[in-house]
C-alpha cells in the first residue's frame, strides 16, 4: 500500500447501515468483518497480509468467494478489532497503557505475528509492555485494569504475571532507597533509622486500591514474596478494604446493624473480598490495629464468610486482645431474631483463644519464661488488662434477657483465676445480672456467685455485697466473715504486742523440694507454677495493705469512741460458731439456720 492510499484511507459511519465501512476512493470493499459488537466492511489484501487467521478462513472458501468473516469471541470486542484493523491498513494510533494489554490479545486471536509480516502489532505490543510498562509501576497497575476484562487470555499470554513482577519489584526497590534516605547518625554517632520521619514508598498502596480482588491477591503475594514491609501490606490492606467495604456502610459502621434485607442482598463480592483481605494478613502482631480487625470479623459475621476466615481472624484478635476496647467485643448478633443483642460466642472462643495463647508461653525457653513470670512482664499486664475488659464486657451483655446462664459462667471462667487480682467488676457484672434475672433460681444464682472470690473484694464492694439482697444468703455470710476477718487484721497490725495472724488463711507455701519420681521439665514446670503464685500474692498483699493503712487511721479513732474491741469479740466468737467457710471456693458448705440468718441480718444493720 502506497503513501496516497494511506493518505486516503478514512472511517466513514453509514447512516443506513450498523457497521462501520474502511473505504479507499474509488477502490470498493471486497469483505465484511463481523464482530461482537458491529461489522466492518473492508478489504482483504491489508488484512490477510497481517493476520494469520483471516488468511486461513479466507483460504479455506477461495473457491467460493467468501465476502464475510465472522470473528467469535475475539478479545475486546469492536474497539479491539478495530486498533487492529488501523493497524492492518497502515493508520498511525498511539500505542499506550490503557490499549496494550487489547493490542496484545487481539494480535495473539489475529495471529499478527512476525511469522506473516515484519515488526507486525504483536511484536510491537510485547515490546512495549517489556520496554516501557514494566518500568512504570502506575502504568502497570493500568494495564492489570484493562486485563480484568481479556482474562484468561492475558493470563496465558504473561501480560498479568509480567505487570505483577515488576510491580513488586519496583514497590520493594523504592522501599529500601525510602529506608535508607531515613537513616541518619545520632549524637553518639551511631547510625540509625529515624521512625518519625515521613516514608514516601508506600505511595503506591492507594494506586493498588483500584484493581479487582483477585489482581490485587496475586500482586500483594508477590510483594510479601519479594519482601516488602509488611507495615505496608497492613496498610495497603486497610486502605482496599475499607474503600469496598464502605460502599455499603453496614459493613463497617459498628454503631449501626443492618437490617434484614442488607445482610441478605451483600452476599456477592464483598465476601470474596473479606475473606481474601483475611487470608493477606500478614502474620506479624501488630501490624493493622485490632479496631480494623474486629471491622473485618463484624464483616465476616454479617455476610457469613467461611469458618475457617472467622476462626483465622478471631486467633489473630486473641493474640492482642489487651488492646481491645469495650467496643470492639461488643459485636452484633445477626444469627436469629430471639438470640442475644451482641455475639457473646465469638467473643467466648476469642477469650479461649487469648487464654490458649498465654498457657504456651510456658513452653518458652528459660530466659523468657522468667521474664514473662514477672508481675511486670508483658504477659502478666496483658491478663490484668483482659480480665478488666471481661468484667466490663459482662456488665454490658448482663442485662439482656436472652443472655443464658451458662453462656454469662463461660465467657467469665475463660481466664485464669490468677487474672483477677480484684473481684469488683466481676462482682459488678454477676450483680447486674441477678437484677436483670430477678427469676433465677436458688441453685442458679449460687452457681453465679461462686464466680466471685469475695475475699478479693474491696471495701467498697465487700460493704455493698454485704447489704445487698439479691445475694445468696451464703454468699452474703461470706462477705460478713471476710469483713470481719480484715478488721480483725488490721486491729494486729495496730496492736504489735500481739500475735500476728496471716491476713490471708489460705495462702499456703509449699516447700519447693523437688520430687524424686518427677521429671526435671516438671519439676521445674512446678517452681516455676509456685513462684508465679508467690509473686501474685505479693502483689495482693500490697494492694491490701495500701488498703488497710487509709483504713486504720479512720477505724482507730471510731473505735476508741464506741469501745468496738468488745463488740468485736462478741461477734468473731458467733460468726466462729458457724463453721462454713475455709476460702470462698468452699463450694459445698451447708446453709445457715434461718435462726442465724434473722440473727447476722441484725448485726449487719447494727453494724
Amino acid at each position: 500500500m502506497d503513501k496516497q492510499h494511506q493518505q486516503q484511507l478514512s472511517l466513514a459511519k453509514c447512516p443506513r447501515q450498523r457497521y462501520n465501512e474502511w473505504i479507499f476512493r474509488d477502490v470498493p470493499s471486497d469483505i465484511t468483518i463481523e464482530v461482537s459488537g458491529g461489522m466492518f466492511a473492508l478489504h482483504k489484501f491489508p488484512l490477510v497480509s497481517r493476520s494469520g487467521r483471516i488468511r486461513k478462513l479466507v483460504a479455506e472458501h477461495r473457491d467460493s468467494d467468501i465476502s464475510k468473516i465472522e470473528l467469535v469471541s475475539l478479545p475486546g470486542g469492536a474497539e479491539s478489532f478495530e486498533l487492529a484493523a488501523k493497524f492492518c491498513y497502515g493508520v498511525n494510533f498511539e500505542i499506550t497503557s490503557a490499549n496494550v494489554a487489547q493490542l496484545y490479545c487481539v494480535s495473539d486471536y489475529l495471529e499478527m505475528t512476525d511469522e506473516f509480516s515484519k515488526n507486525n502489532l504483536s511484536s510491537r505490543a510485547e515490546e512495549y509492555i517489556d520496554s516501557i510498562v514494566c518500568k512504570n509501576l502506575e502504568m502497570c497497575v493500568e494495564v492489570l485494569q484493562q486485563c480484568e476484562n481479556l482474562l484468561p487470555l492475558a493470563d496465558e499470554l504473561k501480560i498479568v504475571s509480567r505487570c505483577i513482577d515488576a510491580i513488586a519489584s519496583k514497590a520493594c526497590v523504592e522501599q529500601i532507597a525510602s529506608s535508607f534516605s531515613r537513616l541518619e547518625y545520632s549524637s553518639s554517632g551511631r547510625l540509625h533509622m529515624n521512625r518519625q520521619a515521613k516514608c514516601d514508598g508506600d505511595w503506591w498502596i492507594e494506586d493498588l486500591s483500584v484493581l479487582r480482588i483477585d489482581l490485587y491477591q496475586r500482586v500483594i503475594t508477590a510483594m510479601k514474596c519479594r519482601g516488602v514491609r509488611p507495615e505496608s501490606i497492613g496498610v495497603s490492606l486497610m486502605n482496599y478494604a475499607q474503600k469496598e467495604l464502605t460502599k455499603k456502610s453496614s459493613l463497617w459502621n459498628p454503631s449501626r446493624q443492618p437490617k434484614v434485607e442488607e445482610v441478605a442482598s451483600s452476599n456477592g463480592p464483598e465476601n470474596l473480598v473479606v475473606e481474601t483481605i483475611i487470608g493477606l494478613l500478614p502474620v506479624e502482631k501488630l501490624v493493622v490495629p485490632i479496631s480494623f480487625l474486629f471491622g473485618l470479623l463484624r464483616s465476616a459475621v454479617i455476610l457469613d464468610c467461611t469458618v475457617a476466615s472467622r476462626l483465622d481472624l478471631e486467633r489473630r484478635i486473641g493474640s492482642q486482645l489487651d488492646l481491645a476496647t469495650l467496643d470492639d467485643l461488643l459485636v452484633p448478633s445477626f444469627r436469629h431474631a430471639g438470640d442475644t443483642l451482641f455475639d457473646v460466642d465469638t467473643v467466648h472462643r476469642i477469650l479461649v483463644s487469648f487464654s490458649q495463647q498465654d498457657d504456651s508461653e510456658d513452653d518458652l525457653d528459660d530466659a523468657s519464661v522468667f521474664e514473662s513470670d514477672s508481675p511486670h512482664s508483658p504477659s502478666q499486664s496483658a491478663l490484668f488488662k483482659v480480665s478488666k475488659l471481661v468484667d466490663n464486657y459482662l456488665a454490658e451483655i448482663a442485662p439482656d434477657a436472652n443472655l443464658k446462664l451458662n453462656k454469662f459462667i463461660a465467657i467469665a471462667d475463660t481466664l485464669p483465676p490468677h487474672a483477677r487480682t480484684i473481684h469488683d467488676g466481676l462482682y459488678r457484672a454477676v450483680d447486674i445480672y441477678l437484677k436483670a434475672h430477678q427469676g433465677l433460681s436458688d441453685p442458679d444464682r449460687k452457681k453465679l456467685c461462686q464466680l466471685v472470690d469475695f475475699q478479693k473484694l474491696s471495701q467498697e464492694a465487700g460493704a455493698h455485697a454485704a447489704q445487698n439482697e439479691r445475694l445468696p444468703l451464703q454468699s452474703i455470710v461470706q462477705v460478713l466473715y471476710f469483713e470481719q476477718l480484715r478488721l480483725r487484721n488490721t486491729l494486729s497490725c495496730s496492736n504489735p504486742d500481739d500475735d500476728h495472724k496471716p491476713m490471708h488463711p489460705s495462702w499456703r507455701i509449699s516447700s519447693g523440694a523437688l520430687s524424686a519420681s518427677m521429671s526435671p521439665r516438671d519439676n521445674y514446670a512446678s517452681l516455676r507454677r509456685e513462684n508465679r503464685e508467690l509473686k501474685l500474692e505479693l502483689a495482693r498483699l500490697r494492694m491490701r495493705l495500701n488498703d488497710l493503712e487509709k483504713e486504720h487511721v479512720c477505724m482507730k479513732r471510731h473505735m476508741e469512741r464506741s469501745n468496738s474491741r468488745k463488740f468485736m469479740s462478741s461477734f468473731s466468737k458467733k460468726i466462729s460458731k458457724l463453721n462454713l467457710f475455709g476460702r470462698s471456693s468452699s463450694r459445698g458448705s451447708s446453709s445457715p439456720s434461718k435462726h442465724s440468718e434473722r440473727t447476722d441480718s441484725k448485726m449487719t444493720e447494727r453494724t
